[in-house]
């Protein structure tokens, strides 16, 4: 399904070119995850069959994650208390669910980012002035990668692309990430979800 983006490694949307600036060291990137505790943005999702949706994500590390697609798809995607849950707002069915440690979201996701963990990051490059980092689960690589790129002044995630162990690929474009907010518990609870979406269809 095209909402795997959470199960799935990334490549990256525009072409590697000559190499014009130094990239970020590992280190430096493994801090900016570690001192970013909440933040939001609008995003653009390009689905692996080229279609394309948009909406708003809000970050909580560690750990959850809050996906709010827009008309028409009005698609909610949950990672919260080690699972990921996409709920399909025009179906009467509980979400479908996931564990978050088989994402590639789990590795951001993590209260420590150690990205010079043993075979972890499989690519660090720089492409048109974005550092390309592309790391996967040390442990179960069979689950795929995800490809990240980040501005360096000041240090910022501008997106992702998650690419399955099928091969198929979701690209995640994040509009600017507005870090320091405060957000409800609620927001990222899936029986909270549950319980609001039984009330809604009564």
């Amino acid at each position: 399904m095209r909402y795997a983006l959470l199960l799935a490694p990334l490549a990256l949307a525009f072409s590697v070119g000559t190499a014009c600036a130094e990239k970020l060291p590992l280190g430096k990137i493994s801090a900016y995850f570690n001192s970013l505790k909440t933040a939001e943005t609008d995003f653009r999702q390009i689905n692996s069959d080229g279609s394309t949706s948009s909406g708003r994500l809000i970050i909580h590390r560690p750990g959850r994650m809050r996906f709010e697609y827009g008309p028409p798809d009005r698609t909610l995607v949950l990672a919260s208390g080690g699972q990921v849950a996409v709920f399909d707002t025009k179906s009467n069915q509980p979400p479908e669910q996931y564990p978050l440690k088989k994402t590639p979201l789990n590795l951001i996701l993590a209260s420590r980012v150690d990205l010079s963990r043993a075979k972890m990051v499989v690519g660090h490059g720089e492409a048109n002035g974005l550092t390309i980092v592309t790391a996967q689960d040390p442990e179960h690589p069979e689950l795929g990668t995800i490809q990240m790129a980040f501005s360096a002044n000041p240090v910022e995630l501008k997106q992702w692309v998650v690419t399955d162990e099928a091969g198929s690929r979701t690209t995640v474009i994040l509009n600017g990430l507005k870090a320091g907010g405060n957000y409800a518990s609620s927001l990222f609870s899936i029986n909270s979800e549950v319980q609001r979406n039984q009330r809604r269809k009564k």
